[in-house]
């Protein structure tokens, strides 16, 4: 059988665009039938044609003919009868090259299983509201059934990609954010501990990066610490927010700023960004300690630990013993003030927690509407909005007095 390299070579590039095309809009095993039929037919055309050329040119051809024989005829009885072998084999080369290239995309992490996923319509809030409705045709290669599955079940979640992987992020990217994460949320819930006890500790505030074009960008450099805005100390992240949009866009700041170990003036005028003040800048928090806590998590990430990261420091500096022997776990992420912010995936962690034997559950009160309905048999469900309530909510579990609940 001829094999036409140069048709296949030439190809390669068109067949690679459109699986690379399809494959980031999702269309699955439909890309491959369209990669496989729109490059090969091309290969497949110039090889039919050629084929044709040299059968009729055969000594049994041109006996067919002088017997009478019509063209349809011959073109059944000998010439596809003979390429049809020839083209099955030819199809198997295409379909081989197209999953090779199938394969490559992958290692490049672009894939075409379609994977699960699920379109939740208006109107569809719960299982009753199902009845009657298409959610999958498995004889398509469909597999919303199985995300309808997790999304009926409150120990699973569905939830878009993006939301764990943002794009043009790449795996090892987000573990390491989340590693920094898990980082960060150890030194708030120290920065809590110690707020709440009232015991002193330094906060920096440092420029991480200024945005091109704007104000910050002409006289900040990374690395540079804020120390004050026109006289008034920065205390956190939050304390220079409110001092910069504290005043209207337009408006001058001088801040004082520690470079290289010398603090020098800078004046630096705000501009309007979203219906808002900025300098242009992105600062990040470190806190300096009077003393070292130490936390061992395990191979884990994400900053939404804060909150028992902090009961847990609180526990060993005072004298109470804020569990009074209960299993109690607990979730959210947690500011240097204590207040205690909403995280993603509750559901999921109430399970877990009550898989583990806890018996008490400390959820943020902005997660409510996510507690409701999905909360497993067995777990009492307390919900705090900052550290001190978590504290006083305890001591009354430990007293017998009722606890707000979602």
């Amino acid at each position: 059988m001829a094999i036409h390299t140069s048709a296949r070579k030439n190809h390669f590039w068109l067949r690679l665009a459109l699986l690379l095309a399809v494959a980031l809009h999702d269309m699955a095993v439909l890309g491959f039938t369209l990669a496989l039929g729109l490059v090969g037919w091309a290969a497949g055309a110039q090889f039919v044609r050629t084929e044709v050329r040299r059968i009729r040119a055969t000594p049994y051809i041109e006996s067919a003919r002088a017997l009478g024989e019509r063209t349809r005829g011959v073109l059944v009885r000998h010439v596809l009868r003979g390429l049809g072998p020839q083209l099955f084999g030819l199809l198997s080369l295409e379909a081989g090259s197209t999953l090779l290239l199938l394969a490559e995309l992958g290692f490049l992490g672009v894939f075409m299983s379609g994977g699960a996923f699920l379109v939740v319509k208006p109107g569809i809030a719960s299982a009753a509201a199902l009845a009657g409705k298409v959610v999958a045709t498995p004889q398509l290669g469909n597999t919303q059934d199985v995300a309808l599955r997790a999304w009926l079940d409150p120990s699973q979640a569905v939830v878009p990609e993006g939301e764990l992987f943002p794009p043009g992020q790449s795996v090892r990217q987000t573990e390491q954010q989340d590693t920094a994460q898990m980082s960060g949320s150890q030194q708030t819930a120290q920065a809590a501990a110690l707020t709440k006890l009232h015991i002193p500790y330094q906060t920096k505030v440092s420029v991480v990066q200024t945005v091109p074009g704007t104000p910050a960008a002409k006289v900040l450099k990374p690395g540079d610490v804020i120390t004050a805005v026109d006289g008034i100390t920065v205390t956190g992240e939050s304390k220079l927010t409110s001092l910069i949009t504290g005043h209207p866009a337009g408006s001058v700041l001088h801040l004082s700023v520690l470079r290289a170990g010398k603090t020098i003036p800078v004046a630096i005028k705000t501009v309007e960004s979203g219906g808002r003040p900025i300098i242009g800048v992105t600062v990040q928090q470190s806190f300096s300690f009077p003393f070292t806590v130490k936390i061992n998590v395990g191979d884990i990430g994400g900053a939404r630990a804060g909150v028992m990261f902090a009961l847990g420091i609180l526990d060993q500096l005072t004298k109470d013993n804020l569990s009074g022997g209960k299993f109690i776990a607990g979730t959210g992420e947690i500011t240097p003030s204590g207040k205690v912010l909403p995280i993603g995936g509750i559901q999921q962690k109430m399970v877990g927690a009550r898989d583990a034997g806890a018996t008490v559950f400390l959820a943020p009160a902005a997660n409510c509407s996510s507690v409701v309905g999905a909360v497993p048999a067995g777990l009492r469900i307390v919900k705090v909005s900052t550290l001190s309530q978590a504290m006083t909510y305890l001591q009354d579990i430990k007293a017998g007095k009722p606890v707000p609940s979602c």
